[in-house]
C-alpha cells in the first residue's frame, strides 16, 4: 500500500497542518530550544539548525516510506510553527497500529491547540490510514498530555519501566491506547 505520506497536509480547525518540511528548520529550532517544551521528550533543547534539519530529515524519510508522518502545526494566518503533531510509528503488517506524539511552543500551552487538532489527526489515523489501534507514550510526570488523551478517548494500559534512555537516565513511559470504534 502506497500513501505517499509526504505530501499529506490536514485542516483542523483554524489550524494548517503540513508534513515538516526544510524551510521549518529556524521554527523548530525556536520551539526545540525551549527546555520546558523538551522537557519530557528524547532530545536535548536544540542549539543548533543542524539539529533541527536532522529531526526534518528524519520525518521526512518516515513519510517517504509510508512508517511515519510529522505535521508542522501553524494558526490560519500567521506564518510561525507553532508546534508538530503527527505519527513518529506506522505498523501496516504486523497490525494496523501508529504512534502519536505533539508538542507545542510554551506560548500555546493551555490554550485548547492540541484539543483541538487531535480530533482530525485521530480521524485521519483511523479513517485514511485505516488503523486499528492508535499508542501514545507518555514520560511520567507530563500529567498534561495523559489528560489530554484521556479527554479524547485514550485508556492508560501500563507503565513501561525504564522502557527510555535519554538524557543520562532511563525513564518510565505510560502507555496509552484507543482503538478504532
Amino acid at each position: 500500500m502506497t500513501l505517499d505520506l509526504s505530501r499529506q497536509t490536514l485542516r483542523a480547525g483554524p489550524y494548517r497542518l503540513a508534513p515538516l518540511a526544510e524551510a521549518d528548520g529556524p521554527d523548530l529550532l525556536i520551539l526545540f530550544g525551549d527546555p520546558q517544551v523538551v522537557e519530557f521528550m528524547d532530545i536535548e533543547p536544540l542549539v543548533h539548525i543542524s539539529e533541527a534539519r536532522d529531526i526534518i530529515a528524519w520525518a521526512r524519510e518516515l513519510a517517504g516510506v509510508d512508517r511515519g508522518l510529522r505535521w508542522s502545526i501553524r494558526r490560519d494566518g500567521q506564518p510561525g510553527l507553532i508546534g508538530t503533531v503527527g505519527f513518529n510509528m506506522l505498523e501496516f503488517e504486523r497490525g494496523r497500529r501508529g504512534e502519536i506524539a505533539y508538542d507545542l511552543a510554551r506560548a500555546e500551552w493551555g490554550k485548547g491547540v492540541m484539543s483541538e487538532i487531535l480530533p482530525h489527526v485521530l480521524n485521519f489515523g483511523f479513517g485514511q490510514l485505516g488503523l486499528r489501534r492508535l499508542e501514545a507514550m507518555v514520560t511520567v510526570g507530563n500529567g498534561p498530555s495523559g489528560r489530554l488523551l484521556e479527554r479524547h478517548g485514550f485508556v492508560l494500559e501500563g507503565t513501561l519501566r525504564d522502557y527510555a534512555w535519554w538524557k543520562g537516565r532511563y525513564w518510565d513511559q505510560l502507555i496509552y491506547a484507543r482503538l478504532a470504534d
